[in-house]
């Protein structure tokens, strides 16, 4: 019923002088009033899984009648995606700053008091567009600063900029070794329900640096300053982070349950007009403040024996942690455990590690959602 249009988009420009381009895809949708979309995968180079996840969701669109625009953007950053080092792609920071390119988004700032006493007089539709159009001209001067910018936050604003102009906003992400999380603001935690995501990260509505909150923090600013003003009215911008479980992986089954738990989320938010249900699925939750980082105490060869996505109690071992140089003594071999029943959600990939390398995050205070 519907279709594809594909189209490409610069984002900068390599050393030898060719352009630095992305495909995007676009089913334009049949209704002006309904929410527009905007959904893009690997901005980390090894985080391939969101692209099986567009393309299965692409393929579903295409028997829906689509009432809002909707955007599509894979492979978002070839300078990650060609990041490669022997079998391993390397693609999570720019190799020229060393920065995540997954924090590189602008932080817009933005002077409420005086833009908001300067269109208070609208309606909330043309407050909606005046505020939107302002986010985006704000990305595009960014992009043309007299100084310039670095290579990683020109691809970041670029593809900020055509975020901006969505209603709805997707990130799709992978863990190194990781179970299927939800990065969900605080305003919005009733959309969780519609993802097929077991887990979901309930993240404070401020600015962090990544694309999730580049999208939804300026829109969660304006409605609370209006709020103190004494108007009222929705976010009217969603964001989420969706992490889809291990980089380095394609599952195109697996993409399929993905691709339906956001058409699921996509049907409720009226962007198609067929009813789609979500997945019949226990949703957990915990909060951001009681997510909690694990460093190795000591360097070595490191057994991961704790499960991601299943529950562990407090005091069963979370790793082994292997010293070859200490053989023959009682530190050659050590067995780490937590003080606190927690869910394991994602670790480190490597088996060999330094002291004080990041090896698991865990969820703590887990509550059904």
């Amino acid at each position: 019923m519907s279709q594809v249009i594909q189209s490409n988009i610069q984002v900068g420009e390599l050393a030898t002088g060719q352009a630095l381009t992305i495909p995007l895809y676009d089913f334009i949708g049949s209704n002006a009033s309904a929410p527009s979309v905007y959904i893009q995968a690997n901005v980390h180079g090894a985080e391939v899984q969101g692209n099986a996840v567009i393309y299965q969701l692409m393929t579903l669109l295409e028997g829906y009648d689509v009432l809002g625009n909707i955007k599509l953007a894979p492979l978002a950053n070839p300078l990650g995606i060609n990041q490669k080092s022997g079998e391993f792609t390397l693609g999570r920071f720019d190799p020229i700053t060393g920065v995540n390119w997954n924090r590189e988004y602008f932080d817009h700032k933005v002077d409420l008091t005086a833009w908001y006493a300067k269109h208070q007089h609208l309606s909330n539709a043309a407050l909606f567009d005046a505020y939107r159009e302002m986010l985006v001209e704000s990305c595009q001067a960014r992009l043309t600063l007299p100084f310039g910018i670095t290579t990683g936050h020109r691809l970041a604003v670029s593809l900020q900029s055509i975020a901006h102009q969505a209603d709805i906003v997707l990130d799709l992400h992978t863990g190194p070794k990781s179970c299927k999380h939800l990065y969900c603001p605080e305003y919005d935690i009733d959309a969780a329900r519609f993802f097929s995501i077991p887990y979901t990260l309930v993240i404070p509505n401020s600015f962090g640096g990544a694309m999730d909150e580049a999208a939804f923090c300026p829109w969660w600013q304006l409605t609370d300053f209006a709020a103190q003003q004494g108007r009222d009215f929705e976010v009217p911008v969603s964001a989420f982070t969706l992490e889809l479980a291990s980089q380095e992986r394609i599952d195109l089954a697996d993409a399929l349950d993905d691709a339906n738990g956001i058409l699921a989320y996509l049907s409720h938010r009226g962007v198609v007009r067929e009813k789609v249900e979500p997945a019949n699925m226990t949703r957990f939750g915990c909060y951001l403040k009681d997510y909690k980082k694990f460093h190795a105490p000591k360097a070595g060869l490191i057994e991961y024996c704790a499960a991601v996505g299943q529950p562990l109690i407090a005091g069963e071992p979370l790793v082994n942690i292997l010293r070859m140089d200490l053989y023959g003594t009682d530190d050659a071999h050590q067995v780490i455990s937590l003080p606190m029943d927690c869910v394991p959600i994602l670790h480190f990939a490597s088996a060999s590690v330094h002291q004080g390398t990041e090896l698991y995050k865990v969820m703590t205070n887990v509550f059904t959602l």
